[in-house]
């Protein structure tokens, strides 16, 4: 089964319940799959495609209503990323799911998919609503990539990879406010292509860190990192050329904000000290 943990809980009540609601649904679904039954799931794969779509559609309203009073930065992303889920559940529901096999391999992937939609999109999205400054108070900034002491954590190889990174979002913010017109899809490519790499490469460092000081917050990490580093390897860096300015702005907003967040609320807790023997 598939549990609400802790880590996923955003602190907002209304959002955290009907996040619950849906890991429920999941369940159920898990719960179809895992039963040695060879009879016609039809009405019951039909019903809990409704059910989920009905509920999906009411909580995307309540998140987007809640972030739209409070100015979340954030609010366009989620509504793409709340779009594409529309999106599939769509296509489960047009599935052609009159043989019983059919409906085994639809009931599948219907797991899988909200699986990982579900703690991704929690993890690397829903966690941030209400806790990114608006942006007038850190855009405004001269240089609102710049690495100052309030990020660093204490730890010397952590701080200096999270400069790092700061340093290659400040390329893309600086390629995003510099020029009029459209953006110049290869020099995009470049540096979402050098902030995917580096970015990897300090997930590992950060996680190999913890695992050596037996941090009770590891797990937690990985699956936050894991989902971060899938929406970057989402972004089609070829495609942005043919976006506006005002969306390349945008990502570049969200992945500032994703970073100062995550070294904030989550690195910020990893302990300086070695285990002791």
């Amino acid at each position: 089964m598939y549990q609400f943990t802790e880590d996923c809980r955003t602190g907002i009540e209304q959002i955290d319940e009907e996040h619950r609601t849906l890991f429920e649904l999941l369940n159920e679904a898990y719960s179809l799959v895992t039963t040695v039954y060879g009879g016609d799931y039809f009405d019951q794969l039909k019903d809990m495609i409704g059910r989920l779509d009905k509920y999906a559609e009411q909580h995307f309203e309540h998140e987007e209503a809640y972030m739209v009073q409070i100015c979340d930065p954030e609010l366009i992303l989620q509504r793409a990323q709340h779009d594409f889920f529309r999106h599939k559940i769509c296509e489960f529901s047009f599935t052609n799911i009159d043989e019983e096999d059919e409906q085994r391999r639809v009931l599948s992937d219907l797991v899988v998919f909200l699986s990982k939609w579900l703690y991704r999109h929690i993890l690397s999205s829903d966690i941030l609503i209400g806790k990114l400054p608006p942006l007038e108070e850190w855009m405004i900034r001269e240089n609102p990539c710049e690495f100052t002491d309030e990020y660093r954590i204490g730890i010397d190889l952590i701080d200096h990879e999270h400069e790092q990174l700061f340093s290659i979002v400040d390329q893309a913010n600086r390629m995003a406010k510099t020029f009029d017109g459209p953006i110049d899809g290869d020099e995009a490519a470049r540096i979402l292509k050098q902030l995917s790499g580096y970015t990897k490469e300090h997930f590992r460092d950060e996680e190999e860190y913890m695992e050596s000081i037996r941090y009770e917050g590891l797990e937690a990490q990985k699956r936050a990192h894991e989902a971060f580093v899938e929406k970057l390897e989402t972004i089609d860096a070829n495609e942005l050329e043919h976006e506006s300015r005002e969306y390349f702005q945008q990502l570049v907003e969200f992945l500032l904000g994703w970073l100062i967040n995550h070294i904030l609320q989550s690195d910020k807790k990893i302990p300086m000290q070695e285990l002791s023997e």
